[in-house]
């Protein structure tokens, strides 16, 4: 006769709840009978009469699903009622078999909560989210401006403007000056090949050349209209500077220890137009994450160091116990699936956020670099598995290197020093001068510092 077995599971979380989250309502649940379960709606008021429901059932803990953006009010009302709150990624809660409800869902939410089966998503601190919210707006209006900058070469080329060939960046210096007085009427193409910036390749020969329109009036509208677009979206950029640059200083104000914090200058570290345009942004990084200097990582540019800043902030990173942690959150980690002591799979998971591709951009440019300890590292992993690989492999080392650095307040020291093209010359000169004196065998004497160091000796 066959005996029935039942396999139990100890309860982690006592005194859970499980929300199941939507658009119109949000399905409450505090057990597994359907007594237990109860609807609210999404207004001000429902909010905090299910924190007070919740309250008066002696609710201590919440689960809920990330479901879009409908579950962020709803957080933000739990957490000022003092529950502990788990986010939970949606592919984690889904249900094993039968239909699928509201009710069912948020039953079976609080049963995995209750079992301690769930675990919390990474959310910023208050300040490192307001941050995240310009600075992701910033993103906005560059994808905007990027646009409008697209649509100025097609109107342009329409026109027969082949400004592009002539010219690096069209929205340069030059590019923007000739456009300008295109839109103000100005057709000739001499004239228009006068605006030539000194730094420009070609001659003014050249690009009055390539400035012979057919000056067709509709295209000259459009072109008009874009370069309005695209001058909103700079000023919309600029706005958003002053803003990161001003909720910046006011976090350093909070903590008056850091203003006394000094960096040395890096003026080898190059901006582009998409930078953000601070005074000082590496003094700013430097107070803001109290002494540690992650602009002495060589491919970490500005932009770069405000993705590390905005996404995860100094006090995230708190939040992953080792590197590793870190790195397999980013999804730069390989996911190894093992199976009777046989790797069956070791390949990075799919899915990105804005600091994983922050890194691999500053990965892609480490790549381009010469005689540093970074890109020989990349160089070792492109020959062997391509520049993919090494553009991942390498994502990962900056992202193990800045955990380390902000975790463990040291510095960076790589065993071989990078030296930007300025050094590079002037060390240069130095190993040249010092064959010279080893070559014609010269003495301090003959150079005339022996008389300078006596008579130094004598004041």
């Amino acid at each position: 006769m066959e005996r029935k077995m039942k396999i139990g599971m100890d309860v982690v979380n006592f005194n859970a709840s499980g929300i199941d989250v939507g658009s119109r309502s949000h399905y409450v649940a505090i057990g597994q009978e359907l007594e237990d379960v109860k609807e609210f709606g999404v207004y001000a008021e429902d909010l905090t009469a299910l924190c007070q429901w919740l309250l008066e059932c002696g609710v201590t803990t919440v689960a809920m699903e990330s479901t879009g953006d409908y579950w962020q009010n709803l957080y933000t009302e739990l957490i000022g009622f003092g529950f502990e709150v788990v986010l939970a990624n949606g592919k984690f809660t889904k249900n094993a078999k039968g239909k699928k409800t509201d009710v069912k869902d948020c039953r079976w939410i609080q049963k995995l909560h209750t079992l301690g089966l769930l675990t919390g998503s990474f959310l910023p601190d208050l300040e490192t989210e307001q941050l995240r919210t310009y600075c992701r707006q910033r993103g906005n209006w560059i994808e905007l401006a990027s646009s409008a900058t697209h649509k100025m070469q097609k109107f342009l080329k329409l026109l027969n403007f082949r400004l592009d060939v002539v010219v690096k960046d069209v929205c340069g210096l030059t590019g923007m000056k000739i456009i300008e007085d295109i839109c103000r009427g100005n057709l000739d193409p001499y004239q228009l090949a006068e605006h030539r910036h000194y730094n420009c390749r070609k001659p003014k020969e050249e690009i009055a050349r390539a400035l012979h329109s057919n000056n067709r009036p509709d295209y000259l509208f459009g072109l008009e209209q874009e370069l309005e677009n695209y001058k909103f979206c700079q000023r919309k950029i600029k706005a958003c500077d002053h803003q990161i640059e001003r909720t910046l200083k006011v976090h350093i104000k909070l903590h008056p220890e850091r203003k006394k914090l000094n960096t040395v200058e890096k003026p080898h570290k190059r901006t582009n137009k998409n930078a953000p345009q601070m005074k000082d942004m590496n003094q700013l990084a430097f107070q803001y994450f109290d002494g540690v200097d992650l602009f002495a990582i060589e491919g970490l540019s500005h932009a770069s160091i405000l993705s590390i800043m905005s996404e995860i902030g100094p006090e995230g990173f708190k939040k992953f116990r080792t590197a590793k942690h870190f790195t397999s959150w980013l999804r730069l980690a390989p996911n190894n699936k093992i199976s009777g002591g046989k790797i069956l799979s070791n390949r990075v998971p799919k899915g990105s956020n804005r600091l994983k591709i922050a890194l691999r951009q500053a990965a892609n440019a480490i790549g381009n670099l010469k005689d540093t300890h970074l890109s020989d590292f990349f160089r070792r992993v492109a020959y062997r598995k391509g520049r993919h690989s090494a553009v991942s492999a390498t994502a990962r080392k900056l992202a193990v290197i800045v955990w380390n650095m902000i975790t463990k307040k040291i510095a960076y020291q790589p065993p071989k020093q990078y030296l930007f093209l300025d050094q590079k010359r002037k060390l240069g000169l130095v190993n040249r001068i010092k064959k010279q004196i080893d070559k014609f065998e010269l003495k301090p004497e003959d150079l005339g510092f022996a008389n300078n160091l006596n008579t130094n000796n004598l004041i």
